[in-house]
């Protein structure tokens, strides 16, 4: 594998971006891999570097740069509460459109970059990256071909960006992973999303993993599921292996 940590110019300023790929076989198709609130961190490098791995060009931004915030640290536990609400905090200073300029930039880089490949590309994101993951898919209906939002928040909205009306945007394949037991995710709002998408028609699937609770595919998490962490990177894999070229 091939690793860069590197800075990408945006709207609002440098981002620092963690990239990796094989090293060999390239170009390779271009997956944005979106953080989840507690910010950049080992665990999520290493779930980056195994999508690399399966012959991926993996971009991973620290979308708190304009907060000049990077790596948070410990977050599991009591002793640890004030990270907690710090991150909580810098969740807030963030939306939609400011991350689609983000977007626009690792677009705009990976297409520069000769080990991308210039054909179709994913995005994947966790937690409160699964909007951003379903909304670059509409921000760049040309490009982004698939996008997964894994225990994503906020995905029915009455905003005009809300994720569930992504269909009438983009004929990107959505796939969004579900954990069965989730207050940030409530089964009311699966249950909407999931009655929008079919009445649409859209080329989208919404799962629930049995037995889970949000946060289940990261393996520093009391809540780490290995069967359920195992299947949705085999979801990931069909997603990415047959939607991006």
């Amino acid at each position: 594998m091939i690793e860069r940590q590197i800075e990408i110019q945006t709207a609002d300023g440098r981002m620092n971006t963690f990239i990796c790929h094989p090293e060999r076989l390239g170009p390779h198709p271009a997956v944005i891999f979106l953080m989840d609130a507690p910010g950049i961190r080992e665990e999520l490098r290493d779930m980056a570097r195994r999508l690399g791995t399966v012959g991926y060009y993996v971009m991973l931004p620290n979308l708190y740069y304009r907060s000049g915030v990077e790596d948070l640290g410990p977050f599991v536990g009591e002793a640890y509460a004030a990270t907690r609400e710090k991150f909580m905090q810098l969740m807030g200073t963030i939306n939609i459109p400011m991350v689609m300029q983000d977007i626009d930039a690792l677009v705009a880089f990976a297409a520069e970059d000769r080990a991308a490949s210039s054909g179709s590309m994913g995005c994947v994101g966790y937690c409160m990256s699964g909007q951003y993951a379903v909304n670059a898919a509409v921000r760049h209906p040309d490009r982004v071909r698939a996008a997964a939002s894994i225990y994503g928040v906020r995905l029915v909205t009455d905003k005009p960006d809300s994720p569930h009306l992504a269909p009438q945007h983009t004929k990107a394949r959505l796939y969004f992973g579900c954990a069965e037991t989730d207050q940030h995710a409530p089964r009311e709002m699966i249950d909407a999303l999931r009655s929008e998408l079919l009445a649409k028609r859209a080329n989208a699937e919404v799962e629930i993993y049995p037995g889970t609770q949000h946060g289940f595919a990261f393996p520093q998490r009391p809540v780490y599921n290995k069967p359920a962490a195992e299947r949705h990177w085999e979801r990931l894999f069909a997603l990415f292996g047959d939607a991006l070229t």
